[in-house]
């Protein structure tokens, strides 16, 4: 057998794991108007994505005050709850997630989402006991910040050159790259892949099957 090059792998989740991106975009439209502000852009609102939600929002909502950032909060969370049962996981994820798992990989979640909307989302059957570690935005920095997975790192004793991150956005693989960690970009999320050359990813997946094809050749 091939050896392992990686003992950490770190995904994204919305974009990357769950086809979530439309849904997100729709929900920060909607939210945006509910208080007033003018309705962002597909890609003003698709390029937040990953972001801690405050940050996120406030990138989204230029327009709108500060003070009004809680209630546009609320409304985001109100649009997300109401569909959040319509969406799920890429197909050929858990397949990916089930090879990597054999292998004996250390699988992990660094999500913008909150701590309890990253509970819920694992309460699914088939994604129990599938991840050995996580984190949210809200329970430590949001990206590009790297303490996610400088915390991760930490807590398996895993240096940065065997530890890999894989998102759909920059701000992942800006997070990977502020960690002294490799990446992986997949195409298929929230952000254009042309963005992501100046970011030094190991690869850029357009789909879920040519991942799993190279985490099975490079993993």
């Amino acid at each position: 057998m091939k050896p392992r090059r990686f003992d950490l792998i770190a995904f994204d989740w919305d974009g990357t794991l769950f086809d979530s991106t439309q849904l997100i975009t729709r929900c920060i439209q909607a939210a945006v108007v509910d208080v007033g502000g003018k309705r962002p852009t597909d890609e003003a609102a698709s390029y937040v994505i990953g972001m801690s939600l405050g940050a996120a929002l406030a990138h989204a909502a230029p327009d709108v005050l500060p003070d009004k950032y809680p209630e546009l909060g609320a409304r985001y969370r109100h649009h997300y709850i109401a569909h959040q049962n319509d969406i799920a996981l890429f197909d050929g994820v858990l397949p990916l997630l089930a090879a990597l798992k054999t292998s004996q990989h250390t699988l992990a979640v660094a999500t913008g989402k909150s701590r309890s909307g990253l509970d819920d989302a694992l309460q699914a059957v088939e994604l129990k006991g599938v991840f050995d570690a996580s984190r949210t935005a809200d329970e430590t920095r949001g990206k590009p910040n790297p303490r996610m997975l400088e915390e991760l790192m930490a807590e398996f004793g895993v240096p940065p050159a065997r530890t890999l991150m894989i998102g759909d956005t920059t701000h992942d693989l800006q997070m990977a790259l502020n960690a002294g960690c490799p990446s992986v970009g997949v195409s298929y999320g929230a952000h254009e892949s042309a963005a992501f050359a100046a970011l030094n990813p190991l690869f850029i997946a357009h789909s879920v099957r040519e991942l799993h094809e190279w985490l099975l050749a490079n993993g």
